[in-house]
């Protein structure tokens, strides 16, 4: 028992370790931790054991199954490329920054590793470096990704958020990879319309011991605190343009429909639903209007067929299982009246006061809410008898209880 946590520690430490050495996708790298394992991969890495013939042809052959095997130019090629960061390689440092952060790194032989991740098959990440709660993460089936642009408008915003919540509210997982725009309003979303163990999970290109952007900082640092923040590389890493291009194969794998919100014609959002294709998950892509630049990339993605048009939550929850089973089991209780309303008619339902009446322009202070939104969601709260109008006043209605 002693010598097989001894074991798995050393394992731990060669994976933390090559996670430094290697880049995100580094095929060679990846082949050849599959074929010598994580410990002997590592001395051959950093020039402390010779890989012979017989490993070169295996690595070759990997390579070849895994559709590299004509960029590699052989392993001294390789043993170059890695050499300049062998000083850098401090595997003990890098656990003991997770541990005081409150985190952990986890490789594929843990009980708490994503099993989806193994449909990567050779680019299956090396480890993960969690930051978060100690708990098990969901599997592929209750697992949502929500993608979309940077620069997102207030209609892609408003539709994320619907999608978010209201997947939260029925069980659901919310991936998405922590940037501005799309991604944000996901994780927000999510969070405020959690009902699971793991509302949202965040994938990240650098570092899980920076949260970045900086401008999303406290929204992170939440999502860490209720759900979970992941990257593949260790701590201190930067966040670079190849990095993100990596972690939106983990943002598709982990997750059984990927769905593009907001893309533009050459969009990442849109190299994510390409991973997903890949893996045979269903991919969603939300239309928009044909003027907007922001929607040129889901209209691509519709037109050539990679994926579906979906318009709300339920579309996209019958994308995660069709048949229903992939849903999560149906929460017993009494229904309550404010289920199933959109996020912004909620906040609104909680700014309205219970006894006396207020403006709305009251309203749309409290609620941070433009006046026309205020007017219109008082409408459809009106209809559901949620808010009542008097002496020029709006309250909340007896239908709230």
């Amino acid at each position: 028992m002693k010598e097989a946590a001894m074991d798995m520690g050393i394992e731990r430490r060669s994976r933390a370790a090559l996670s430094r050495l290697m880049e995100p996708q580094d095929a060679a790298g990846l082949a050849l931790v599959q074929a010598a394992g994580a410990v002997d991969a590592l001395r051959i890495a950093t020039g402390q054991l010779s890989a012979g013939p017989e490993l070169e042809r295996e690595i070759t052959a990997l390579l070849s199954d895994g559709g590299s095997g004509t960029s590699w130019a052989g392993m001294a090629a390789s043993l170059k490329r890695w050499h300049p960061r062998i000083p850098d390689l401090a595997p003990e440092r890098d656990l003991a920054t997770m541990a005081r952060l409150g985190g952990r790194l986890i490789i594929p032989s843990d009980e708490l590793w994503p099993v989806q991740l193994a449909d990567l098959g050779i680019q299956e990440p090396i480890c993960l470096w969690w930051r978060g709660q100690e708990q098990p993460l969901p599997g592929a089936a209750t697992s949502i990704a929500l993608v979309g642009s940077r620069d997102s408008t207030s209609y892609g915003a408003a539709v994320t958020g619907d999608l978010a919540y209201s997947l939260a509210q029925r069980g659901f997982t919310v991936v998405s990879g922590g940037a501005y725009g799309i991604d944000a309003h996901a994780h927000r979303a999510a969070l405020a319309g959690a009902s699971g163990a793991v509302p949202t999970i965040a994938v990240m290109a650098g570092g899980v011991d920076r949260f970045y952007p900086s401008g999303n900082e406290d929204l992170l640092r939440a999502v860490s605190n209720q759900g979970a923040v992941l990257a593949e590389v260790p701590p201190g890493s930067a966040p670079t343009r190849y990095r993100f291009l990596q972690r939106n194969r983990i943002i598709a794998a982990l997750s059984a429909v990927t769905v593009v919100v907001e893309a533009r014609w050459r969009s990442g959002a849109l190299n994510t639903a390409h991973h997903a294709e890949t893996l045979g998950r269903a991919v969603g892509a939300v239309p928009g209007s044909v003027h907007s630049a922001n929607s040129a990339g889901c209209h691509r993605l519709l037109r050539d067929g990679g994926a579906v048009c979906v318009t709300d939550a339920a579309e996209v929850a019958e994308l995660a299982g069709p048949s229903g089973s992939a849903l999560p089991d149906a929460r017993h209780g009494q229904a309550a009246v404010q289920d199933g309303l959109t996020l912004e008619d909620l906040i609104l339902l909680d700014a309205l006061p219970l006894r006396s009446v207020t403006s709305v322009e009251k309203l749309s202070v409290v609620a941070g809410l433009a006046q026309e939104s205020v007017r219109a969601g008082l409408g459809r709260l009106g209809l559901l008898g949620l808010a009542v109008s008097e002496r020029g006043g709006w309250k909340r209605g007896r239908a709230t209880g």
